[in-house]
């Protein structure tokens, strides 16, 4: 089945490519962002405001980056789960980090118990989900009234000239990074992706008719990485209607 119009994909066609490319994905990472996403993830788990004791679902989980930061703060006694729906970023997560717990998991329809966790993260995942504000629901079920859920994700500056030097870099550079690797699909989806994908202000919307409260983002790296954390409120939060796969 071919793209659902201009850079989409369907959900199988995002998972296979996910499969395809978990071998060069953190080296590819690394090469994008200068190494910068590892303080990027630092700053999600300062945002998610676990400790000792804590139980944490990192969803679009990958190859277990996030999870890893996130267990760090939550020894002894914590447990973090990270989730995904492609097996091979889980074969790289698991080898990784053996020590933390890593699943298969719909994004879309969690198999976790409400109110199981006290602080869920994405990072750099929410863009992939076929249906935002399902997956937005899933989280605010999944962690407990009070706790918090973190979104890492990339986004797109307004302001010159960063705005031009971000075009040039994520729109010609980066699938042009993703040619020599071999990959060059799937790093043209990747500025597709997030050229659909809410603006900050609009994803916080989101979040607040998903039954988040207290919402606030951050912009960093000059406009090009946002971070949004949100409070589960008391009460169960809507479950949109449809479902497939992330």
């Amino acid at each position: 089945m071919g793209p659902r119009g201009s850079g989409t994909l369907e959900p199988g066609q995002v998972r296979a490519m996910f499969d395809r490319i978990a071998g060069l994905y953190d080296v590819m990472n690394n090469v994008m962002t200068a190494g910068m996403h590892h303080r990027w993830r630092a700053r999600a788990v300062e945002l998610a405001a676990v400790g000792p004791g804590s139980r944490v679902l990192d969803v679009a989980t990958g190859t277990g980056d996030l999870a890893l930061a996130l267990a760090d703060v939550v020894a002894p006694g914590g447990e973090v789960v990270g989730c995904d729906f492609s097996d091979e970023m889980l074969v790289r997560a698991r080898a990784k980090a053996p020590q933390l717990r890593f699943e298969w998991a719909d994004a879309l329809a969690l198999p976790y118990a409400t109110g199981e966790f006290d602080a869920a993260t994405v990072g750099f995942g929410a863009r992939n989900f076929a249906d935002l504000d399902r997956g937005l629901a899933e989280l605010g079920r999944v962690v407990r009234p009070g706790g918090r859920i973190v979104i890492l994700e990339i986004t797109q500056p307004t302001r010159e000239p960063l705005a031009a030097f971000y075009r040039g870099w994520f729109d010609h550079l980066v699938p042009a990074l993703g040619a020599l690797a071999g990959d060059a699909a799937a790093y043209s989806y990747l500025p597709s992706s997030v050229r659909r994908f809410p603006t900050p202000a609009e994803l916080a919307a989101r979040m607040e008719h998903n039954g988040l409260e207290q919402i606030r983002y951050i912009l960093t790296a000059g406009g090009i990485i946002a971070l949004h954390v949100g409070v589960v409120a008391p009460g169960p939060a809507p479950r949109p209607a449809g479902g497939g796969q992330v």
